[in-house]
């Protein structure tokens, strides 16, 4: 068979774009058919649709670098408090294999002040006082496993399911089962409120081995959110126009020669996507508009938590402006010493304090802002942590369109240390199988075809904890 004629079965076969158009795994298509698969390459980021009704349009994924201590903010443990300097008793550690990472020391109490809020009783520390008047609008997993030895494997797994690079982050999958609703911006963006990149990277929104242009886009703080995206200085808009219009034209003579190989126009969307955006992601991200209200609401007028509230009204413009994932990364930040993440160890005290009062008003901010607009019933809103030194038990929440608000699912035992009833664990898989329900796809059927096996968001594994879903 010639180079020519192998590329034309290829494509006539629907694996144009690395096997894209595979579309009997796709939400909204029940079978492979050419005419279908020859769309789905011409636009790669078509609007599709869900399995079934969608609960919710967008999520925006709270992820705190480090890890905090939940022992610290949600999960009150009196019994912790009472055994507080001891070592810890034995009938804790049973199924902990290999031990706990530099060993277990003793028992820890923490110094915070607990109180009881909402309808709901949730459990709040004084670190979270903003937050604690949301405590009915939030449904909490305290039964939160995974599997790491580094936090950068844990936040690996936490946004691929996977320890290992090479995988899609879920934000990849969503933008690859449901497109985009805004053509003039990324479905997935990346927002973090640093100079530098978060740990572990970009590996963490990474498109894996989906297409690259599921990848999400980074957009760093400040009016100039994507390196290089604006036009250089000494060229006119004009020039730059005409300079999409002829590559438009020559690649439009060689896909004459081809008429079923739609990669050449794929790739001119992609230009064209960049010169759009532009104008569209500057003006997505500008907060200038915005009243001194909103910004009082997101706590911008005090320097702790200033730049994580710009972080998260950026978030809500662009879920106002239709972008599906968005990923929010808290620190680091630009502080000395053991206070840079989450990450407090043996400085946990002032660590906690920072960070809290640095994500406290503006979560809250964004609860009551997204929900006085109306958004908050089509966002799904996560509280996401990579643990490290305790993958055994830990706390998550979330919030928004869809969620049982006001609960709380599983525990962990008397001292926080692991998950008091197995059965009620929620790995990594679960979260993504539960997310991926919210926004109207199963798990089970938003697959790839990638080395010959039909990949899926989580893996071999997940199942939807239908306790958290109203």
């Amino acid at each position: 068979m010639s180079n020519k004629s192998r590329r034309d079965f290829l494509v006539k076969s629907g694996l144009g774009l690395g096997g894209l158009a595979a579309s009997g795994f796709l939400p909204g298509f029940g079978g492979f058919s050419s005419a279908m698969a020859s769309d789905l390459v011409v636009d790669p980021l078509a609007a599709k649709q869900p399995h079934f009704p969608a609960k919710v349009k967008s999520v925006i994924w709270l992820h705190m670098d480090g890890a905090p201590s939940t022992l610290d903010l949600y999960d009150y443990k009196p019994e912790l408090i009472k055994l507080a300097g001891q070592e810890i008793p034995q009938s804790f550690m049973e199924g902990i294999k290999g031990g706990v990472r530099g060993g277990t020391g003793k028992l820890y109490a923490t110094n915070r002040t607990w109180k009881q809020h909402g309808e709901s009783g949730a459990w709040f520390s004084d670190l979270l006082p903003n937050l604690a008047q949301h405590a009915d609008k939030l449904a909490f997993i305290k039964s939160s496993v995974t599997i790491g030895a580094t936090h950068n494997i844990s936040i690996l797994k936490l946004n691929t399911g996977d320890l290992n690079p090479g995988r899609p982050s879920l934000g990849a999958w969503i933008q690859y089962a449901l497109g985009t609703a805004n053509p003039d911006l990324p479905a997935y963006v990346v927002l973090y409120n640093d100079k530098k990149e978060p740990t572990g990277g970009s590996i963490n929104w990474s498109s894996g081995f989906l297409p690259a242009v599921y990848q999400g886009a980074a957009f760093r703080p400040g009016d100039s959110p994507i390196l290089f995206l604006d036009r250089p200085e000494l060229v006119a808009a004009q020039q730059q126009s005409g300079a999409l219009n002829l590559l438009n034209r020559l690649n439009g003579l060689e896909s004459a020669k081809y008429p079923q190989d739609t990669e050449l126009k794929a790739r001119n969307q992609s230009y064209e996507l960049a010169a759009r955006m532009q104008t569209t992601a500057p003006e997505a991200v500008d907060l200038k508009k915005e009243s001194d209200a909103t910004k009082e609401l997101y706590g911008l007028n005090d320097e702790a938590s200033k730049s994580y509230g710009e972080t998260l009204l950026r978030a809500r413009r662009l879920v106002e402006r239709g972008v599906r994932f968005i990923q929010v990364v808290s620190g680091p930040q630009e502080v000395a010493g053991d206070s840079r993440n989450w990450d407090g160890h043996t400085n946990l005290e002032e660590n906690h304090s920072k960070h809290a009062r640095a994500v406290d008003k503006p979560i809250a901010g964004l609860l009551a802002d997204l929900k006085s607009r109306g958004l908050l019933d089509s966002t799904l809103v996560e509280s996401g942590n990579g643990r490290d030194h305790n993958p055994w038990g830990y706390t998550q929440w979330l919030a928004g369109g869809g969620v049982n608000a006001g609960t709380t699912y599983g525990a962990t035992d008397e001292v926080g240390l692991q998950v008091a009833d197995k059965s009620t664990a929620v790995d990594t898989y679960d979260l993504h199988a539960t997310v991926l329900n919210l926004l109207g796809l199963d798990h089970l059927k938003t697959t790839f075809l990638h080395n010959g096996r039909s990949e899926r968001p989580t893996v071999v594994y997940g199942k939807v904890i239908k306790e958290l879903i109203a």
